[in-house]
């Protein structure tokens, strides 16, 4: 079998391929033309952030078998083009979780001590004593936005400082935070106490621009802020202009929206340091990954073994045919719950009816978990670590099955239990291979889950359908589907829309403002 290595590896890494009977070619900086062009031949390919693995390129790997990953960010792979064509996509959790740690607390030290700007005029030969005075960390209070692998370790180098520190993660139970030693706290009062904030999140729908003018303005004056995790989390120009303000005394950036950061008036104030993504930049960093990545593409490819594959869990391939189709609408259901209902969950419950009685219930159940846990953590999300890291957050799992299916062959029922509340989403599989939800709480429906949804909550009153179509139309938006349910005829009603491009917050605020719109929710399959 042949591997193509399309972005910079260790020589370890690429000697534990060869060794393992591998062919491999190493083809690093190609254009995506030139990698359409020659992927057909490879039955694996291994990546870094540089290359990029789109829809089309993965439709033209007609032989590809994986996709290895050399780190943990994924947002380079069409992880659902992959998944439809059978390729698992593999990546390598925790391999620069200390490194990521150790340069996040690096800009928090720098930061508070303004090294970078003390050092430039030192260069510059100047004697700039007064003018670099910092600040101690001792006794501050840092806010963790994100505790997840990479947010505790920074936890546990403030603690070495003796620091105060804060904590909010959706998912962070008030045990766990005990044990640690941190105090839970909502994002709110994080911002309002904190001396210094660091954001260890991934981007989705909830995070972005969650710092932003009005955030900024709960904060204490003179707050220092540092993001080490995605760009976007930020809203750069409200950053900006609070440290011309004074507002913010100064911020650490490691990632930017656009990467390059070209024009971006942050990278030339002299409050701001900023490193060119090197979150994950060490050379024993690189070499764990490296070696990992090759390592599980040799399980795969050779004895047909997964780990750590953030679209198949690890099982038996004779088994993948029959359960793929579950794992798909499980993890779908999922996705979909963590979007629609958020809050602290603290009990999934995966019930099983019908022929999905049959089935080895352990995947489906731990897809539908990683479904909802990978939006909302940092931290990478698999078929591996998701029940330990569940476990880690106080979320109790129960799996239950009946063989009554109603009208169906099989469904899947996710009962999530959060903020004392109860979410239900029930789906099943289409000629036995298509996932559909077929109810949502207690509105039946039937929903194609894939791309961007509206999940619009009305009033079953005429005229609403039509709102939103000329609402959509208005802005230039297509409507790819449209789904209704309603549990009582003129009573509480929903309104599924699958679009073909996504909506900003001014199209949403339009949606609201129409008669008998009672909410609105962006879900990105």
């Amino acid at each position: 079998m042949k591997v193509l290595i399309s972005d910079n590896l260790s020589q370890n890494g690429i000697d534990i391929l060869k060794n393992a009977g591998l062919e491999v070619d190493v083809k690093t900086g190609m254009k995506p033309d030139e990698l359409k062009e020659c992927i057909g031949e490879y039955h694996g390919i291994v990546i870094r952030s540089a290359t990029k693995m789109t829809e089309d390129i993965i439709e033209a790997a007609d032989n590809l078998k994986v996709i290895g990953r050399a780190g943990s960010g994924l947002d380079n792979v069409d992880k659902n083009a992959a998944s439809k064509k059978g390729v698992v996509v593999m990546n390598t959790p925790g391999g620069n979780t200390i490194t990521t740690a150790e340069h996040a607390f690096s800009m928090i030290l720098s930061l508070a001590r303004n090294i970078p700007q003390a050092t430039a005029s030192m260069k510059a030969n100047k004697w700039e004593k007064k003018k670099f005075i910092g600040v101690e960390l001792f006794n501050k209070t840092l806010g963790i936005v994100g505790i997840g692998a990479i947010g505790s370790q920074v936890a546990r180098m403030a603690q070495g400082l003796e620091m105060n520190v804060l904590a909010f993660d959706p998912f962070l139970s008030s045990e766990k935070a005990a044990d640690m030693g941190v105090e839970k706290v909502e994002l709110d009062e994080l911002f309002k106490r904190a001396d210094v904030i660091t954001i260890h999140t991934p981007l989705t729908n909830e995070t972005k621009y969650i710092v932003n003018k009005e955030t900024i303005g709960t904060m204490k004056h003179g707050v220092r802020i540092v993001n080490c995790a995605r760009g976007g989390i930020i809203n750069e120009k409200d950053l900006a202009e609070a440290i011309i303000s004074g507002k913010v005394a100064g911020a650490a950036l490691d990632v930017f929206e656009t990467e390059p950061p070209e024009g971006n008036p942050l990278v030339g104030m002299d409050q701001v340091i900023c490193t060119p993504h090197l979150g994950a930049s060490t050379t024993e960093a690189q070499e764990n990954v490296a070696i990992k990545v090759a390592e599980q593409i040799v399980d795969y490819l050779v004895s047909g073994t997964i780990r750590n594959a953030v679209n198949f869990p690890s099982i038996p391939a004779d088994q993948l045919p029959r359960l793929q189709p579950y794992i798909t609408l499980a993890e779908k259901m999922g996705t979909v719950a963590t979007q629609l209902y958020g809050g602290s969950i603290t009990e999934i419950n995966m019930e099983f009816k019908g022929e999905a009685t049959d089935i080895n219930s352990e995947p489906v159940t731990i897809a539908a978990i990683t479904g909802l846990l990978n939006p909302i953590l940092e931290e990478a999300v698999n078929f591996v670590n998701a029940p330990f890291i569940a476990k880690e957050r106080g979320i109790e799992i129960k799996e239950t099955r009946s063989d009554e299916a109603s009208d169906y062959h099989s469904l899947l029922v996710l009962r999530i239990t959060y903020d004392g509340k109860e979410g239900v989403i029930t789906g099943t599989l289409v000629s036995r291979k298509e996932p559909r939800i077929i109810k949502v709480d207690n509105f039946p429906v039937e929903i194609v889950p894939e791309g961007i949804l509206l999940y619009i909550q009305n009033n079953d009153m005429p005229g609403v359908v039509g709102n939103i179509g000329m609402t959509l139309g208005k802005n230039n938006i297509n409507i790819a589907r449209m789904h209704f349910g309603r549990e009582s005829k003129g009573g509480n009603a929903i309104s599924v829309v699958n679009i073909d491009s996504d909506v900003n917050d001014d199209v949403l605020k339009q949606i609201k403002a129409l008669p008998n719109i009672n909410s609105v929710k962006v879900i990105k399959l």
